[in-house]
């Protein structure tokens, strides 16, 4: 291959590259990205950067140094229109096309917004630029903060903006928050931080509209309650950026479908990162989005599947000064035990806890709370596990 080229300058876009030239590519590299900023890191917007604890300079990812020899061509600031795998070349919103013989998706997710949300005080956490937006709010004086949705980020605001003297109430249409992810035995723990914190925790309700004319006032509730506003930011998850590959023949459902290696239907086109559905399921994590890109490299490289991504899922999140880790792959009906630690009033308590998911004996996931030397232990004994499995299956 003499050209590839990268769509999107994401995280896992940024590792695709890393990727090539550690493998071995040393052709022409294209990187293009619909924002204007280098690649930076999404984790502390919430946290950090939303406080104040941390600039611009330390979001960034690359340096002049790596920049130089990634030896890449940097189109930013221009969305990808189109992929024309026949012709193989790559349109851009500008008018420009990039012809190339391989392709790697990473054009991530955009957050999803709700009806009426263009009213100023209405705010997304995605982006570089979002959280500009809602950090420049939140340093104007204290003021009334509604987040909608309470999963990692609505949680992580919430935090921030309670550390930044808000009077913040978190709007959850499930009972509990993080039900999907924890179940509702340890979904309970993280909502007692909610309160531990002084933030307000609605749920088992959700929002039926936006008050305000050209400002947010209000937030209106399916149950018919109003909560005052003067900020609101919607944390309701994110949608794959996939309208792009609209008639490119790529099979898109949740995300770009592609197998256990990040390998498409395509030839010479893989996908990573929040974008990628790999293998059936698509993870929005920090670790997904840096360890697929080595797979997916070496099959486009290959020109088939030789390596696959398939790993133990992994997370963590801060909220209101806590840690909170988690791996595996928990299932309704597992039993949650807390094999280390204790909790106070249904909040960790203090020094933390660390649970172990367990299904017909064995462990499937393990959760913790400010215990990451244990859990690390018990995530590369899960990993161990897995990786056995794996070859028994193989064997079979």
């Amino acid at each position: 291959m003499r050209t590839v080229t990268i769509v999107g300058a994401s995280l896992s876009g940024l590792y695709a590259a890393r990727e090539l030239r550690a493998q071995g590519y040393d052709g022409r590299l294209v990187i293009v990205g619909d924002e204007p900023h280098h690649p930076y890191d999404r984790p502390p917007l919430s946290k950090d950067f939303l406080t104040g604890r941390a600039d611009e300079t330390r979001l960034a990812l690359t340096d002049t140094e790596e920049t130089t020899e990634l030896d890449a061509q940097w189109i930013l600031g221009v969305r990808a229109r189109a992929l024309d795998a026949c012709g193989r070349t790559v349109l851009l919103d500008d008018g420009r096309t990039v012809s190339t013989d391989g392709v790697v998706i990473a054009t991530g997710a955009s957050a999803r917004r709700l009806p009426g949300d263009t009213l100023a005080g209405v705010h997304t956490l995605r982006t570089l630029d979002d959280a500009r937006a809602l950090r420049e709010e939140l340093t104007r004086g204290p003021c009334r903060v509604v987040v909608i949705g309470g999963g990692f980020i609505g949680a992580e605001t919430a935090s921030s903006c309670s550390s930044l003297g808000h009077h913040v109430t978190v709007v959850e249409a499930a009972p509990l928050p993080l039900v999907p992810q924890l179940g509702a035995e340890m979904a309970a723990v993280c909502a007692a931080l909610h309160r531990r914190g002084g933030v307000d925790l609605v749920t088992g309700t959700g929002v039926s509209g936006l008050r305000g004319t050209s400002a947010v006032t209000g937030v209106d509730l399916t149950d018919g309650r109003t909560l005052p506003a003067d900020i609101v930011i919607v944390g309701i998850g994110a949608t794959p950026n996939t309208a792009w590959l609209a008639g490119s023949s790529l099979a898109l459902h949740d995300g770009v479908l592609c197998d256990d290696g990040c390998a498409t239907a395509l030839p010479q086109v893989v996908a990573v990162g929040d974008v990628a559905c790999v293998g059936g399921t698509r993870a929005e994590h920090w670790t997904s989005a840096t360890q697929q890109p080595r797979a997916a490299v070496a099959n486009l490289l290959a020109g088939r599947t030789v390596e696959t991504a398939t790993a133990v899922p992994y997370f963590w999140s801060d909220q209101y000064g806590a840690r909170i880790q988690f791996t595996g792959r928990r299932a309704d009906g597992d039993t949650v035990r807390i094999t280390e630690g204790e909790l106070s009033d249904g909040a960790p308590a203090e020094g933390g806890f660390l649970a172990r998911y367990e299904r017909d004996g064995r462990t499937t996931a393990v959760l913790a709370v400010d215990r990451p030397r244990p859990f690390m232990r018990a995530r590369r004994e899960l990993a161990r596990g897995a990786g056995e499995e794996q070859v028994r299956s193989a064997a079979r």
